[in-house]
């Protein structure tokens, strides 16, 4: 089982940068793929990167342009996603969650379609 907590949100101004972190507080990151989302309001949550356990990025629809890194440190047990050139569109709740399987919801390794065990998300606010 594992309990994620994002972290390092806040309000930036157009063109700076964050780096999110999303931490276990229980359980241990390092076998199982995290991925990060982002749930702007009154839109659909949006996929962003997804890390495997062998540090392998996955892309998924949205377009970061370049400008979204995701990364992990085993040893703090945390994955970040570092964000570059914010952009007022970026402001939205920044969500992490573990990959598990398809059919039997168990956390995997690599980054599949389904993610489990959200975090209760942190806030980007993107504003002069």
């Amino acid at each position: 089982q594992l309990h994620l907590v994002e972290s390092g949100g806040g309000l930036v101004q157009p063109g700076g940068s964050l780096r999110l972190s999303c931490a276990a507080s229980e359980g241990t990151l390092a076998s199982y793929a995290i991925a990060w989302f982002r749930q702007a309001p009154g839109k659909e949550r949006e996929e962003l990167l997804c890390i495997n356990t062998h540090d392998r990025a996955v892309n998924f629809r949205i377009p970061t342009e370049g400008r979204f890194t995701i990364s992990r440190d085993n040893a703090k047990n945390t994955v970040f996603l570092d964000i570059h050139n914010l952009k007022p569109e970026d402001t939205a709740i920044y969500s992490c969650a573990v990959g598990v399987s398809l059919f039997t919801r168990r956390m995997i390794a690599d980054c599949e379609y389904e993610f489990d065990h959200w975090g209760q998300g942190t806030q980007v606010t993107v504003s002069h």
